[in-house]
């Protein structure tokens, strides 16, 4: 038997270009830009599909009458398009620089509200943290200023009304996007931008963190109150507004605790955090006896399996058991069944506690394996991880 474990107007209806480390799922690769993987996330297609309708039923109509109604929709889906084009240019302009500052970046990712680069680390210090957030806003400026002087000079040279319509409409909704991302608020662009100014007046990053993520918390209960303000007033409208204030408010208090875990797991390894009395699994056993006097005794999904030496071969986990058709359980054996280590499964003693972490929320595993070559050192499980930082938290809290 095994050992015991202790257990807002057009432009901003249709985008808001924030910047978090938000946590999301694979999403749909669609090419690789300079280095960077370009991803959409599913929710994107929601407001890509909004945006289409409203620009060609609502927005273009008004601002160039007279146009055949397919017209329209050709429009829409350009300026949808051109607005993808220009967040994907815009989150570039972050990753570049943060490349430059050596800030390690899982790639860009398109979602509901926008854009987000995604950083795995802070910026190393505030001159840093300035250029990366800066950097965004100045190249959605450069083409709101592009888009401006071609439409300029377009309708003088008389280009058709429908191609000049979609340049404006991106000039215009570049600029909105520049006024709205640089407003001071965690985490929009602007608050960056404030973070790396307090950080360089304080010294701490952690203090420019919790003052920039209240502002951005208190900005996201703004957009709240404004949105149920409209939708009572029968613009619905106002419901993109709430539900934009509820991620940003959400986004800025997460932000911080990230930063929180970080400054409490960096630096450390593993090995001081796992259990060094795991629950074992041998692999001779069948899948039953795993479910009846594993599964249903410990509750845990992920159990190391060791062979008859009690060398390290893998892991069962409770969805592989799920996988496997139920007449079979009795005449599989769980070394049959048995996963190999893997770096998804398995870290080392002295990797980054944070590194670990980071694997557990883009995996979805809360267990994993602590080993040497085929020797099982314990286990490392999110639970054990939260409760100390949850603790830590509570004795170093400033009065």
């Amino acid at each position: 038997m095994g050992r015991r474990e202790r257990g807002r107007g057009e432009g901003l209806r249709h985008h808001a270009c924030i910047k978090l480390n938000p946590v999301f799922g694979r999403g749909i690769h669609l090419f690789t830009l300079f280095g960077f993987a370009v991803r959409l996330d599913p929710s994107w297609f929601i407001i890509a599909v909004l945006s289409t309708s409203d620009l060609a039923s609502r927005f273009f109509p008004v601002q160039h009458p007279g146009l055949p109604r397919g017209v329209y929709w050709w429009m829409g889906v350009a300026g949808t398009l051109g607005l993808f084009a220009s967040v994907v240019v815009h989150e570039l302009a972050h990753s570049l620089v943060a490349r430059r500052y050596g800030i390690p970046m899982r790639g860009i990712t398109l979602f509901l509200f926008g854009g987000v680069a995604e950083m795995s680390a802070e910026s190393p210090h505030p001159k840093a943290e300035f250029w990366v957030a800066i950097a965004g806003p100045a190249m959605s400026l450069a083409i709101a200023l592009a888009g401006w002087g071609l439409s300029a000079a377009g309708s003088g040279a008389g280009l058709p009304v429908p191609l000049l319509g979609v340049v404006a409409y991106l000039a215009a909704i570049n600029g909105m996007l520049v006024a709205f991302n640089l407003i001071p608020a965690f985490p929009l662009d602007g608050g960056r931008v404030l973070r790396s100014l307090l950080w360089h007046w304080k010294g701490s990053l952690r203090q420019a963190t919790r003052v920039s993520s209240r502002i951005g918390s208190g900005f996201g209960l703004l957009l709240i109150a404004v949105g149920i303000l409209m939708v009572i007033r029968g613009n619905w409208s106002g419901l993109y507004l709430f539900l934009l204030g509820f991620f940003l408010r959400n986004a800025a208090q997460m932000s911080y605790q990230q930063l929180l875990l970080r400054r409490a797991f960096e630096g450390e390894p593993v090995a001081r955090f796992m259990q060094t009395d795991p629950v074992t699994v041998p692999r001779q056993i069948p899948v039953s006896e795993l479910v009846q006097d594993y599964v249903y005794r410990h509750h845990f999904k992920l159990y190391p399996v060791l062979d008859d030496s009690g060398r390290l071969i893998g892991c069962v986990t409770t969805r592989q058991v799920k996988e496997l058709p139920r007449d079979e359980w009795e005449t599989t054996t769980v070394g049959a069944l048995a996963k190999h280590c893997s770096p998804e499964n398995t870290v080392r003693p002295e990797t980054d506690a944070m590194t670990a972490l980071s694997a557990m929320s883009r995996t979805g595993i809360s267990r994993l394996m602590v080993a040497e070559g085929d020797r099982l050192l314990g286990i490392l499980t999110l639970k054990d991880l939260l409760r100390f930082f949850s603790l830590k938290m509570e004795l170093e809290q400033t009065p």
